[in-house]
């Protein structure tokens, strides 16, 4: 029987609409059991979470409720480390916000940018310098817009009309790059910045140029173009 929302039969048990993966109540998921939308993981309740059994949102780590978390059972948000309840901490099981190490209930005095010491406290940084970037953990891919790769490797797209794309972590850095021109300013004015480290660490190449090429056709040639449905930028 068809969806009444999707217009379109669910398969694989599933609930919610353009799954391909099985059993979830949420949309677009390609994961399994996940009652959120477009997770790539299992059994989340949050979205866009390409971990597992997280209530949270946007975690690649497992079993958390906080957000964007890269590591696991994390209550608090943005932790790379594990079980920690405060915010942004690598090291695992503090308290206090922005931790490297074990613990620990206050905050460093100073911080490491780009492999080099900064006499300042990592709130402190944060305060001056917005190094947010709402990083795209999955994007919808349009069956018009598949390789034929994609189609043979993903089962469902022709019911879902698409899948649900888990972009790695550097691929996830510069799609955001390329969307935010307007933020590259906040990262290459950063203390201490380094072109090798931050392309080591994100795979975005700072100094690479977009390469504009010029072609030259004659007036019937570009107004045949046109009526082809060819986008011409003049």
């Amino acid at each position: 029987m068809k969806c009444k929302y999707c217009k379109e039969e669910h398969k694989n048990e599933n609930t919610g609409c353009y799954n391909s993966g099985y059993r979830n109540s949420g949309d677009r998921n390609s994961g399994d059991k996940n009652s959120g939308d477009r997770n790539s993981g299992d059994w989340n309740s949050g979205d866009r979470n390409s971990g597992d059994r997280n209530s949270g949102d946007r975690n690649s780590g497992y079993m958390n409720s906080g957000d964007m978390n890269s590591g696991d059972w994390n209550s608090g948000n943005r932790n790379s480390g594990n079980r920690n309840s405060g915010y942004m901490n690598s090291g695992d099981m503090n308290s206090g916000d922005r931790n490297n190490g074990f613990f620990n209930t206050g905050e460093p005095n100073k911080i490491m940018v780009f492999n080099q010491w900064l006499d300042m406290k990592p709130s402190e940084f944060l305060e001056k310098y917005n190094i947010y970037a709402d990083l795209p953990l999955n994007r919808w891919i349009n069956k018009e817009d598949m390789s034929t790769e994609e189609k043979k490797e993903v089962s469902g797209w022709e019911e879902m009309g698409g899948y649900l794309k888990t972009l790695e972590f550097k691929e996830s850095c510069k799609v955001w790059w390329n969307e935010n021109e307007d933020r590259h300013d906040d990262f290459i004015n950063l203390p201490n910045f380094n072109i090798d480290t931050f392309k080591e660490i994100t795979g975005i190449d700072t100094e690479e140029k977009e390469e504009k090429v010029t072609i030259k056709i004659s007036k019937k040639s570009l107004e045949a173009l046109k009526e082809s449905g060819i986008e011409i930028v003049e």
